[in-house]
Parts: structure tokens; sequence; C-alpha cells
């Protein structure tokens, strides 16, 4: 507890800085969590709930002191989403054990230290995945800026039918819409770029309220705004269904790549890097709470985390306080709240869905390459077209298969050619083996998977190569997987019924004793394994060694790889001689 309270204790004469750098986070976060709340299909008061309670509890236990733990567009669309099937009088206990259950998968993740797993989601797969996120909330917009009810579930099928339909528009509606757009975008050039959500809410509630445009749709007709602190409720575990777990690991998967990339672009002051796994913990955490606290999912934020910075923040103190900030807002100001109209919280998620559509990131994936393209296309048709749940299970496995692809593509295999003096150099590899000579090979790229079914592929052919043998570096791979070691023995085998021998040089000693114990060296004849040595190329020049007195004798091996000096070859040749002699 003490060593807790240690690290995240506010520095002294820093506090109140930080109360005061929390307002402007408080401001920008009553409207982003009201429009969150409204992506998942609740009432408002529950992203209030979330953007406090994740705040504080998010604040308080996050290793990346200045990332601001609130709602975010993704998460709450993956959670929409996933409960879309759910009858209305029980989502509100679905949508609460889902933000837990999403909590508990992160705290999962980083105690069994995860956190660098995110590190494998291609970056186009994520940039397909947010474009996908980002259109679709802003054609899912539609309808509460026209005041229209379109058919359909998907967010492309309704855009489409209010657009197709302009004279079932409410002309009230629109207007509120379309000028809180156009105020939120003209603020944003302005010293009030900070509030300028706040001060749309607000003059468009005023304008409502004075025209009495009583077609326009209020925050308050989605049900009773209630006042005061949010009380806390154990999740209906009765609520259980593979929806909700779908749904609970999509928003997980979500939140912890969103919070990773958090981390890496404000980093803590100082320039400690943050430990990923504890971010997966805190992110946890904080939606465990909100979870209890009847609120909606919530993870790391770059937009909030960013107000949070500009407005001065320099510890992790200033998003705590906006979190208490947005508690005072819940007390003193609940009713206000249901007088919002909600063609202004979808004004506030369209400006914003725009604002995060990177065309630099976008394009930096387009020319990249096919593989890319193909990858962000197909992430972001499958997020536009498909449950988020599913859109995100296919991102991971498009992930794991360009990650296979691209490892059994980076894959390179040179020949070394000795020179004076211990150097080699490096030419491209032959595709058959010359019979009765020694070739070194060294090979680029990784082993694992996909990677060591194209080093099996790569290898030069020892067919018609009679007594050819072939020493292969290996320097610097700490392991190796089983389809490696396969491929290995196969290889060594196949030199083998020509007479021949396979030699494995620069072995790490950990990863000598896992040959010993897959392949059995001291069964299998056909392969010689010879340990790294400190110096850099010893260990080859060994092998070469070997594998030349080998050649020359035929059958046997001479000595073992561990007892090989520099004068071995002279004391072979002695060998030789002297056994002509006899004969």
């Amino acid at each position: 507890m003490r060593t807790w309270w240690a690290e995240t204790r506010p520095a002294t004469g820093t506090f109140w800085r930080s109360t005061g750098a929390g307002v402007p986070g408080a401001v920008g976060g009553v409207p982003d969590g009201m429009a969150a709340a409204t992506l998942v299909g609740v009432n408002p008061i529950h992203g209030l709930y979330a953007t406090a309670i994740g705040r504080i509890a998010g604040g308080l236990t996050v290793d990346s002191r200045l990332m601001v733990v609130t709602t975010t567009s993704a998460a709450a669309l993956a959670a929409g989403s996933a409960l879309s099937g759910v009858a209305p009088d029980e989502r509100l206990s679905a949508l609460f054990l889902l933000t837990t259950l999403a909590g508990v998968v992160m705290l999962g993740a980083g105690l069994l230290g995860l956190g660098r797993l995110t590190g494998f989601v291609s970056h186009s797969v994520m940039t397909g995945f947010l474009t996908g996120v980002s259109v679709n909330i802003l054609l899912g917009q539609l309808d509460d800026l026209t005041g229209t009810e379109p058919p359909g579930s998907l967010a492309v099928v309704q855009a489409y039918e209010v657009l197709r339909a302009p004279g079932t528009w409410d002309l009230p509606t629109l207007l509120v819409g379309a000028g809180s757009v156009l105020l939120l975008v003209l603020l944003a050039r302005t010293r009030l770029a900070a509030f300028a959500a706040v001060v749309a809410l607000v003059a468009a509630s005023l304008g409502v309220w004075l025209t009495q445009a009583a077609s326009v749709r209020l925050v308050a007709d989605a049900g009773a705004i209630p006042s005061g602190l949010p009380a806390p409720v154990l999740p209906d575990l009765g609520s259980f269904s593979v929806e909700v777990a779908l749904g609970a690991f999509a928003v997980a998967a979500i939140v912890l790549v969103q919070g990773a990339g958090v981390a890496e672009s404000v980093p803590n002051p100082g320039g400690r890097r943050a430990n990923p796994d504890r971010n997966f913990v805190a992110q946890g955490v904080a939606n465990m709470a909100v979870g209890v606290f009847r609120g909606i999912p919530v993870g790391g934020s770059v937009g909030q985390t960013a107000v949070s910075v500009s407005a001065g923040a320099r510890d992790r103190w200033a998003g705590i306080m906006s979190g208490v900030w947005v508690l005072v807002v819940l007390v003193a100001l609940s009713g206000p709240v249901g007088a919002v109209p909600s063609a202004t919280l979808a004004a506030v998620l369209v400006v914003a869905s725009v604002a995060s559509i990177r065309v630099s990131a976008m394009a930096t994936a387009w020319h990249t390459g096919g593989q890319s393209q193909v990858a962000m296309a197909t992430t972001f048709l499958a997020t536009l077209l498909l449950p988020v749940a599913a859109a995100v299970g296919i991102g991971a496995a498009l992930s794991i298969l360009l990650q296979a692809n691209r490892e059994s593509q980076d894959l390179r295999i040179v020949r070394l050619v000795p020179l004076e003096g211990g150097r080699y150099r490096e030419e491209r590899s032959p595709h058959r083996l010359e019979a009765r000579s020694v070739t070194v090979l060294d090979v680029y790229g990784s082993l694992f998977y996909a990677g060591a079914r194209a080093l099996e592929a790569a290898l030069p052919e020892p067919a018609r190569a009679q007594d050819a043998v072939v020493v292969l570096r290996m320097r610097g791979r700490a392991s190796l997987g089983a389809t490696a070691f396969t491929v290995l023995a196969r290889y060594a085998d196949r030199l083998g019924e020509h007479g021949g021998r396979l030699y494995v040089s620069g072995v790490e000693p950990a990863l000598v004793e896992t040959f010993d114990r897959v392949i059995d060296l001291q069964r299998h004849e056909r392969i010689t394994v010879f340990p790294a040595r400190p110096v850099l190329g010893e260990s080859t020049a060994d092998a070469l060694r070997h594998a030349e007195a080998w050649l020359v004798r035929g059958v046997e091996t001479v000595e073992s790889p561990v007892e090989v000096q520099d004068g071995l070859v002279t004391r072979l040749w002695a060998r030789l001689r002297s056994t002509w002699r006899r004969r």
C-alpha cells in the first residue's frame, strides 16, 4: 500500500495546479461521455458515470501518468454492436456485465504479461479498423441529425435509407444538428476549442427552449436523468450470453490496443517507458469499477489525453481531478443534461469521427504495398458490414496471417565464402549442392511457423550431390519452434541419403540443449551442432574445418565439436598420411 501511494500521491505543490488542469478535461468529457452512451444505445447518464469513475479509477492505477482513461467511441460502438440483439429492458444489465467482463479480460491480460502482444497488431489492420469505426459512427448519426427512424441494423443501411428519403427529415432537428456542426467547426479554430462541445450543447439547448421546437428530440426523451452520484450495483450474472462474452473480448481488444497507442504517443515525464502490463491492469480495474457503478466501457483516450496535456497536466492527478469535476456536474447539473438535443450529441460524434479519420495513416498503409492495401481494405469493409466483435476477430486473424506471410517472405539464405583472415563474403545461395563439397550458409529472417517452411523451400537441393556437406550458421537465435527442428532434421536426413551431413554453427548454449532433447544428437548421426563462441565467426570456422575433415575421411566424424581446436586440420592430415603409408 505504501509503495502504491508513494508512486501515486501528487508531488508537493502540484495538487491545485492539477485540479485546475482537470477542468478542461471535465468540460470536454461531459459531452463526449454522453455522446458515447448514445452509441451504446443507453441513457447518456451512463456515459457520465463512466467518464467520472473511469478517470478516477484509471488515473489512480495506470502506469502512463498522463493517460486519461475515459469513454471512447470505438469501445462504445463495440459494446453497442454486441448488445444490438438484446431486448431493450435487458440492455442495461447486459451492458454492465459486459463492461465488468471486459475489465476482467484486461486485468487478466496484464497479469499474464500480454502487453507485448499489442505490437503484433498490423498497422494496416488497425488503420482499416479505426477508419471503419469512424465512418460507422459518422453514418450512424444521420438519423439523429435529421430526426428520422430508418429501418435496418447496419449504419450503412440506415444512412442509405435516410439519404434516399429527404422528405422524412424533420426541419427543426436538421437545423439544430447542422448548426451544432457549424458551431463546433468554427470554435475549433479559436481559443475556445477546448470548450467547443459544451458551448454547442448550451447554445442548442437554449435555442430549442426559446423556439419551443417540440419535434426536436431531447436527451430526457430517452429516459429520466437521475440526479446525484451513481450507486454501486453488482453485475447481474443472469444477463450472461455468448453475445455479451464476445462483446467483452472485442471491447478489451480495442481498449488495450488503443491504450498502447496512447502510452506511446504521450510518454511519462522524465522519459521513463510505461509498463504496458500495468496499463492493461489499470484499464481492467477502471472497467470493473465502471461496471459496478453502471457505466459504459472505458479505455485510454487519445483525444482526452491530448486535452489534459494541453491544459497543463504534469502528472496523473489532472486526469483524476477531471473525473472529480464530472462528479460535481452529476450532482449539480444533472437536470440541464436532459434538455440537451440529441441532434447536438450526434453533431459532436460527427465532428469527432471526421477528425479521427487519419488520412496520412491511410496513405502510408496504401503506399506500402499490395499486402497492406488488402489488409486495410478488408478490415475496413468488415467493420462496416459486420458486427464489431466479428471485425475485431477478422482483424486479429488477419494480423497473424500477415505476420506469418511477412516472415516467410523476409527469410533469405546467403552463401558464405571463406576469405583470408577469417572473414566471409556473401553470395547468392545455390539452388543445388555440389558433390563432395562443403557449402556454408547463413539465414536471415524468422524461423518460426511459415518462416521455417520457407527455410525448407529455400535450402539448396541435395539430390544428385553425393557426399555434400552443409554448414548452416544460426548465430543469435535464442529459440526455435518445433517446425524449425523438424525442417532441420529432415534436411539432414536428405543430405545423409546421399552420403552428406549437416552442421549447425553459432547455436546458443541453451538452444544446444534443446537440440539434444528434440533431435537427440547422440543418435542422429547426420547432424552436428557447434555451440556459439564469444568471437564472431569462430563457431562457423570450427564447423567448416570439421566438415572438411569429415569429408576427407568419409564416414566417421573425427572429434566432437567441443574438441575442435585451431590445429585440427593439421592433425587430421597427419593421421591421414600415416594411414595411407600403412596401407
